[in-house]
């Protein structure tokens, strides 16, 4: 199937690793330029290169900081002009994992991390959509693309879930406010995701329960277990592409709004 994505234009906020990387490939694939962007020039210039070589099409690494407006908005005009426009913005910038978030009782929650978690997240795709609303405005023709999360869904991380739910009003108060100029907005939440870190991460837990990865995430995902899942296993950031990838496509005009999980069927909430 032809997306309609040849010669069209994208910046990945977050695009230097994780699923931002998953995605700005996929897009790249499907015959578009991207620019990737995030706090760190060496990760990008890496993942620049690793996906040109594979696909052929042009990857530009441009460093920003999503908790900046003046940052946003320079990253924003230069990636505009280095490729000649700008189709699609995904905004897929967040805390490194691992990095602290508020979690645990209300009573200790701590207000820095919670504020520090939203201004990356919520507001810093709040700056990149601003930033890039000129440019897809320009074009008549426009996708943006809100990576929140499953935590959306679940009680628990009092940052983590409340700033992926605030990505969801986004979406649809963006969604109305755009759709007349040609422009889609749409939110995906991921489950747990497999990306090209998480051997690193789950290797340690692994090593001292004495299984291999792959047994550890047959139990992770084990009916019965925490983490259960329909399909029991991890969803790959590559499927989290594909659906990106179909978002941003000419194929999708008809979905605005609307937020869609793809956490491989995790929990027994109906949603409708």
């Amino acid at each position: 199937m032809d997306f309609g994505l040849k010669g069209k234009h994208a910046v990945v906020a977050g695009g230097g690793r994780g699923i931002g990387k998953a995605i700005a490939r996929e897009l790249c694939r499907e015959g578009a330029d991207v620019v990737i962007a995030s706090r760190t020039l060496e990760q990008l210039k890496e993942t620049a290169r690793e996906i040109e070589d594979e696909t052929g099409r042009r990857v530009i690494p441009l460093v920003f900081d999503a908790t900046q407006r003046d940052k946003v908005d320079r990253m924003m005009a230069e990636a505009a002009e280095k490729l000649g426009g700008l189709h699609i913005l995904v905004n897929s910038a967040s805390l490194p994992v691992g990095s602290a978030t508020a979690i645990g009782p209300i009573e200790t929650v701590n207000e820095d991390d919670l504020m520090r978690d939203f201004d990356v997240k919520y507001v810093g795709a709040l700056r990149c959509a601003r930033a890039a609303i000129p440019f897809l405005k320009k074009q008549g023709w426009g996708r943006i693309i809100n990576i929140s999360g499953g935590a959306a869904r679940t009680a628990g991380n009092l940052s983590g879930g409340a700033r992926n739910v605030s990505l969801v009003h986004l979406t649809k108060t963006l969604s109305n406010q755009l759709g007349r100029y040609g422009i889609t907005v749409n939110c995906i939440h991921p489950g747990a995701v497999r990306t090209e870190g998480t051997p690193a991460l789950l290797a340690s837990r692994a090593a001292q329960q004495g299984i291999s990865l792959e047994e550890l995430e047959k139990r992770d995902f084990a009916p019965g277990s925490p983490g259960a899942n329909a399909i029991g296993r991890m969803v790959d950031a590559s499927e989290i592409a594909y659906l990106a990838t179909f978002l941003a496509s000419d194929k999708a005009w008809a979905i605005t709004g609307e937020v869609m999980a793809a956490t491989g069927g995790s929990g027994n909430a109906v949603y409708y």
